[in-house]
C-alpha cells in the first residue's frame, strides 16, 4: 500500500489526504496534542503524534513537509533524518515559499532566479531547501506563494466591516488556492522528478486591495475604506509580508506537471470558496 507521512498535517496536507485516501492511499498525519487525534482521523488519515516511531517512517514511501524550519535548522530533518532512506521513500516534497526570492520590485521571477532573501524566515527557508537536498533523497521543492481557500478567505472581515484595502502603490503578491496545492503535489507524486523545484502559484499576481474590493463585490457589499500602507496599523508579520513585491511564473509547474488550475485566478478561487462555505453570490 503506498503510504504517505506527512510531517506536518496542516491545511495543505490535509487537502492532499483527502485526494489520496480515497484511491486507496494510506495517510498518516502527525500531530503534537493528543487532542488533535480525532480531528486528523476525521480527515481520512492515520493520526501519529509527533514524533512517530521509527516503524512508521520506515514504511512511509512517501514523505511530505509542511513545518517550518527554526533558526537551528529543519527540525522535520533532525527528527526523522536517521530513519530516512531511498528506498523505500519513492517522493519526499518540502513545502517551501515564494519568500526565498526576496523583493524584486514587482519583477519576475522563476525557478531559475537566483533565491536573495530579503527576511530572516525567507533565509531561513533557503538553508533547509539546502539541508533537505543534502539528504540525497528523491526530493521535490515546492515554493509556495500566498495560500488562500476555505477558512482562509477574506470574507468574514468584509462581512463584519473589518476589512480593510491597504495601498502601497506598485505592490503585488502571487497566490494559491489550496486545492491546487493539492493537485500539484498529486501529480508530483504521479511522475516524480527528483531534484526539481516547483513554484506554486496562480496566473495571476495582483495588489491585495484587488482582491478586498472583489471579495466584497462577490458579497454585495460596499467598497472597504482604502488605508495608505505607511500609517496602516499592521502587525509586523503582515508589515513583513508587504517589504516584498514580485510576481512568480508558473509555467514551469503546468508544463512539467500537466497541471491544469482549477482557481487559475484570486477570482475563481474567491467564488469557489463563497459556495464551498454556503454563500451566495451578489446579483
Amino acid at each position: 500500500m503506498p503510504t504517505l507521512l506527512c510531517a506536518g498535517f496542516g491545511y495543505s496536507a490535509r487537502a492532499l489526504a483527502a485526494l489520496l485516501v480515497p484511491e486507496g492511499w494510506l495517510v498518516i498525519g502527525t500531530h503534537r496534542a493528543p487532542d488533535r487525534a480525532a480531528a486528523v482521523a476525521a480527515s481520512g488519515a492515520e493520526p501519529a503524534l509527533w514524533p512517530p516511531s521509527p516503524e512508521i517512517v520506515r514504511a512511509a514511501t512517501h514523505l511530505l513537509v509542511s513545518a517550518a524550519p527554526d533558526e537551528t535548522g529543519d527540525p522535520t530533518l533532525r527528527v526523522l533524518g536517521p530513519h530516512l532512506s531511498a528506498p523505500p521513500l519513492q517522493w519526499v516534497g518540502y513545502l517551501s515559499t515564494t519568500g526565498v526570492y526576496g523583493d524584486r520590485a514587482g519583477g519576475w521571477v522563476d525557478e531559475e532566479t537566483e533565491p536573495a532573501p530579503t527576511t530572516k524566515r525567507g533565509e531561513m527557508r533557503v538553508a533547509a531547501e539546502a539541508e533537505w537536498r543534502a539528504t540525497g533523497l528523491p526530493l521535490m521543492i515546492f515554493r509556495l506563494a500566498g495560500i488562500y481557500g476555505p477558512g482562509r478567505g477574506p470574507f468574514e472581515k468584509v462581512r463584519d466591516g473589518t476589512a480593510r484595502r491597504i495601498i502601497k502603490p506598485g505592490q503585488v503578491f502571487s497566490r494559491i488556492h489550496r486545492d491546487d496545492i493539492a493537485a500539484a503535489l498529486r501529480a508530483s507524486i504521479a511522475r516524480p522528478d527528483p531534484g526539481a523545484v516547483y513554484n506554486l502559484c496562480d496566473d495571476d499576481p495582483a495588489p491585495p486591495e484587488d482582491v478586498i474590493a472583489h471579495a466584497a463585490k462577490l458579497l454585495g457589499l460596499p467598497l472597504p475604506p482604502a488605508v495608505d500602507y505607511e500609517t496602516a496599523e499592521l502587525s509586523p508579520m503582515a508589515r513583513s509580508f508587504y517589504s516584498e513585491s514580485k510576481r512568480v511564473s508558473n509555467a514551469r509547474t503546468k508544463e512539467s506537471l500537466g497541471l491544469t488550475l482549477r482557481h487559475p485566478t484570486y477570482r475563481e478561487g474567491l467564488a469557489a470558496i463563497l459556495e464551498e462555505e454556503g454563500g451566495q453570490l451578489a446579483q
